[in-house]
């Protein structure tokens, strides 16, 4: 598995805005069907281009930018993992900082 998030953006505006580009085309390619007829599904290709493939994908991808630097995936050795917030982790390593003891 890669080191970073798979799917996420480096920030929350440029992952919204590739949405909305995404989004706008897949809609656009079926509601002006009937005005452009069949050109009008150019921009299907457009529109999951700018999804990235797919609208889970991109969703998948606004969860991990929005945690992105929030959340910390540890594992052990044993195959255990836990998931906690990087303020929690922060406080565990350094209890002189107001973390438990």
């Amino acid at each position: 598995m890669a080191d970073g998030p798979a799917f996420a953006s480096s920030s929350l505006p440029r992952h919204l805005v590739r949405g909305a580009a995404g989004f706008g085309a897949l809609a656009g390619s079926v509601l002006l069907l009937p005005a452009a007829g069949p050109i009008s599904l150019l921009l299907a290709p457009v529109g999951l281009l700018a999804l990235r493939g797919c609208p889970m994908c991109w969703t998948i991808g606004l969860v991990q930018t929005v945690s992105m630097g929030r959340l910390r995936r540890s594992c052990t050795d044993d195959g255990r993992c836990e998931l906690t917030t990087a303020g929690a982790e922060a406080a565990k390593a350094d209890p002189a900082d107001g973390g438990p003891r």
